[in-house]
């Protein structure tokens, strides 16, 4: 595949589809050394690699293409959380992967001030949450919105940092939660928001990510290698595609990766769109079709492990209807222009079916063997199979070639 045509990996559900598995193996896969494009979400994602030695990785700045060399690249798109990059850049050169990154200069930064927000206002609806991994991620949108209070990459080295940085922590925040009608922090919360070592601590943050971040335009990455864009979440979370208030404030398919093509002159992208073969829902919000257990299948996923943002993970059989509308949502979504898209499907998961395993196809329940389950997915979409993943790690992972063509 030439430097002008990208890969991308796209979850087709509510997230926790395989893509960093997917990615680390098309990252393996390529010739020369690969560029991974993180083209939405942030540091809330968690995107699990696992090495043939046993070794993982669970991914949350760092594109899940480092372990098999791949560079990083974090686009306008992305929203950067200085507080966490340094730990896992440290873990995976610890690992022996590729911790270079560069980041667009729009991007915007997450402060302790959004996490501090964003976790009193969900701890504050109780019963009611909307699903969130407490790190700060919407708030920091919602922010930016207000461009006094706007921060992004390139402010992490002005000399203007401090100042801007105490007027989100002294009237923002005042603002924010009033509007949201907290009227109490939790202790802790309280000490982040009072605590002047809170703001030097971030301060120190901001200057180790600007050291060590090279800021690039996303215009200039068709001359870098072969580009893979990393998707994050899932189209069911998608702003304009799941149902709110339980969705991401995010883009988690194709629109965002052809404006970065659009602007970066490159040619076409080869869309991969992933499910596991079950579905699953980590977090607040409606799972259609959710069971207790599934039977026939022995789920794996030391990564979605319970947590007080959100709650335990749930199972469902894939529904096919639902998978085909998602899909169908991000390509009307999508305004590709001089960008040409191919899209082909990947299922991951097939090993831990212990026999046959339920699909639900308009409606009606239908059982298939694990080594048919998958083409009977790709049969139904109308989307080529280009990958099925029977393992944990990149050699489970069975690649083939065809895509169908859907815009030009």
């Amino acid at each position: 595949m030439g430097k002008s045509i990208a890969q991308a990996v796209i979850g087709a559900g509510y997230g926790d589809e395989g893509k960093g598995h997917l990615v680390d193996a098309l990252a393996a896969g390529a010739i020369g050394q690969p560029v991974v494009v993180r083209s939405n979400g942030g540091a809330q994602a968690g995107h699990t690699v696992t090495l043939p030695d046993g070794r993982r990785h669970v991914f949350h700045h760092v594109g899940s293409g480092a372990l098999a060399g791949a560079s990083t690249h974090l686009s306008r798109f992305f929203v950067h959380h200085p507080m966490l990059l340094d730990a896992e850049r440290a873990a995976v050169a610890a690992l022996g992967g590729c911790a270079d990154i560069t980041a667009d200069p729009r991007g915007l930064v997450t402060t302790p001030w959004d996490m501090l927000i964003n976790q009193a206002v969900e701890r504050s609806r109780d019963g009611g949450r909307h699903g969130s991994c407490g790190l700060g991620f919407g708030e920091t949108i919602e922010r930016s919105l207000s461009p006094a209070f706007a921060l992004t990459v390139a402010d992490l080295a002005g000399p203007a940092l401090r100042g801007r940085l105490q007027a989100i922590r002294v009237d923002w925040v005042k603002w924010r939660l009033t509007i949201l009608g907290v009227t109490s922090l939790s202790a802790n919360e309280a000490r982040v928001l009072d605590d002047e070592g809170v703001l030097e601590v971030f301060l120190e943050d901001c200057r180790r990510f600007a050291g060590t971040v090279g800021q690039s335009s996303d215009a200039g990455l068709a001359a870098r290698g072969p580009v893979i864009f990393e998707g994050a979440q899932g189209l069911l979370l998608d702003q304009a595609i799941g149902v709110f208030p339980h969705v991401t404030r995010s883009q988690t398919g194709l629109v965002n990766m052809v404006a970065i093509a659009r602007e970066a002159g490159l040619e076409g992208i080869e869309a991969l769109y992933v499910t596991r073969a079950y579905a699953t829902r980590h977090g607040a919000g409606p799972l259609p079709g959710a069971v207790e257990a599934l039977d026939e299948f022995d789920v794996v996923d030391p990564t979605n492990v319970p947590n007080a943002w959100q709650g335990k993970i749930r199972y469902a059989p894939l529904d096919l209807d639902r998978l085909e509308g998602a899909i169908a949502a991000d390509r009307a979504l999508c305004d590709p222009g001089s960008v040409a898209i191919r899209a082909s499907l990947a299922v991951t998961c097939l090993d831990q079916a212990r026999g046959h395993a339920r699909l639900v196809d308009s409606g009606a329940t239908v059982w298939r063997a694990p080594e048919a389950l998958a083409r009977a997915v790709s049969a139904r979409l109308s989307l080529a199979l280009k990958a099925e993943s029977w393992g944990p790690d990149r050699n489970g992972v069975r690649l083939r070639e065809p895509a169908v063509t859907l815009a030009a």
